[in-house]
């Protein structure tokens, strides 16, 4: 994900891409901790995301 496909989208397409970014999360979280998670790397790139994304949204909230 880059900053700047995310710097295109509207904050509502923000909320809706951090909302579908937390459910990620947590699906990959749950099968960590059942030992099917294989690529383990992938948390971290995905928490690298959420951040990028509220990152951006803060930084259009505070344009306003």
């Amino acid at each position: 994900m880059k900053t700047k496909d995310l710097t295109a989208k509207s904050a509502p397409e923000l909320d809706k891409e951090l909302t579908e970014l937390y459910k990620t999360h947590f699906g990959l979280r749950m099968q960590k901790a059942t030992q099917q998670l294989t690529n383990t790397s992938q948390l971290g790139n995905l928490r690298r995301d959420i951040a990028r994304v509220k990152t951006v949204l803060t930084q259009k909230a505070s344009a306003k």
